[in-house]
């Protein structure tokens, strides 16, 4: 497999048809005084299509990721799928002995989201361990090919992750990710080390584990996770039920709709995080201006939901004793944060950390705190420091 340096460069064709859709908008109605209740606010969304319709550079962001970020493209034989060709960022840490840092993002978010945490993994210190960072867009998001076959699952998604790490001379290396970069990850846990700031695990059943059921059932719940319980009810009942290809025609199709769609997740998603409009629009414009189309990112939710991946029934099936260590990273407003004890028995926990504040997009939202995290778990001292062999980060 070679690697091939990649530059975003969306034709001139696709800004103009862009913002000739933008300018034919019909808006719906909206109920006197909803403000979120029923989705995205009408003023917000008039106010975002303004922006990108007549004010908004794609440009100069273009320019700005292309400048900062280190991107490539390579071709991943996926078996029974064939060859795609990957996009991800790639950017090394000075020090040789930086260990390798596979980062996988979910949706809505994609490569963009290492944008402000990749500086921070490669400083070069004494008093922390560095790492070589590689962020993948995965198949179908971003500038990755999208698979054209059904049923890639996460079987799938973690192959080509670990076979762009193993091409790119990783044979050993340590794993961060978030929605569907914690199944992704898991996948790949069964490999190596593991980090995630979405911690999901399957309550225990009386049949295979009636003790831990009783203990369970009688064990009070904290108002915390009395709020995490509700709040994933919500997202439940809000934001999960839909067909991907139904939906991909509204997405592909309308700018305004994909905007409508991600822009809602980006308000209820984050802990009060000051969204700039311009920041909003560049993360929905990598979306519109894919190498698949929106549409394609959706199908990883038929794909594998429809295996009961998301909330496996049983840990015997679905967590393997093999797995390697898990470390969590837990934010005040991060989705599915009920009952973290059910994590702690399905996985290897080693190292847990709970911060005040922050929501679902951790590298995003709190770039800081994610990487302190990481690097108290890799660090002198830690329960991961050394975990890669000869790689322990330090100058």
């Amino acid at each position: 497999m070679t690697e091939a340096p990649f530059s975003i460069a969306v034709p001139d064709e696709k800004l103009v048809a862009l913002r000739r859709k933008l300018a034919l908008t019909d808006y719906p109605d909206e109920l006197d005084d909803a403000g979120w209740k029923y989705g995205a606010p009408m003023s917000d969304i008039q106010r975002l299509v303004g922006r990108w319709k007549d004010g908004y550079d794609w440009r100069k962001y273009e320019a700005e990721l292309n400048e900062e970020l280190p991107m490539f493209t390579q071709d991943v034989e996926v078996h029974g799928f064939g060859s795609l060709n990957i996009h991800y960022v790639h950017k090394k840490s000075e020090t040789n002995n930086a260990a390798p840092l596979l980062f996988v993002h979910g949706w809505p978010g994609s490569f963009y989201e290492v944008r402000k945490i990749l500086p921070l993994l490669t400083t070069v210190s004494l008093e922390h361990p560095s790492f070589h960072v590689v962020a993948l867009s995965l198949p179908g998001y971003g500038f990755s090919e999208a698979p054209r076959k059904q049923g890639f699952a996460q079987a799938q998604y973690a192959e080509v992750g670990h076979k762009l790490m193993l091409a790119l001379g990783y044979d050993e290396y340590v794993t961060q990710g978030g929605d569907w970069g914690f199944v992704v990850t898991r996948e790949i846990a069964t490999l190596y080390a593991w980090h995630t700031n979405f911690p999901i695990a399957p309550p225990p059943t009386i049949f295979k584990n009636p003790f831990a059921y009783l203990t369970d059932l009688l064990s009070p719940i904290s108002a915390e996770d009395k709020a995490g319980q509700e709040r994933t009810a919500w997202m439940r009942r809000q934001g999960m039920g839909y067909s991907p290809q139904t939906l991909g025609y509204a997405l592909a199709d309308s700018p305004v709709g994909l905007l409508a769609w991600i822009y809602e997740k980006l308000h209820h998603w984050t802990d009060a995080y000051q969204w700039d409009d311009d920041e909003v629009l560049t993360w929905v414009s990598i979306y519109y201006f894919s190498r698949a189309g929106p549409a394609a990112s959706l199908r990883i939710y038929y794909e594998i939901s429809d295996n009961h991946i998301i909330d496996p029934p049983s840990r015997d099936l679905y967590f393997p004793e093999n797995v390697r260590p898990c470390f969590m990273s837990l934010l005040s407003r991060l989705l599915k944060s009920k009952l973290c004890r059910w994590a702690r028995r399905a996985y290897r926990v080693v190292f847990e950390s709970s911060h005040s504040s922050g929501g679902h997009f951790a590298a995003h939202e709190k770039p800081g705190e994610l990487v302190m995290d990481l690097r108290e778990m890799f660090g002198n001292g830690g329960p991961a420091y050394g975990v890669v062999p000869g790689k322990t980060g330090y100058a």
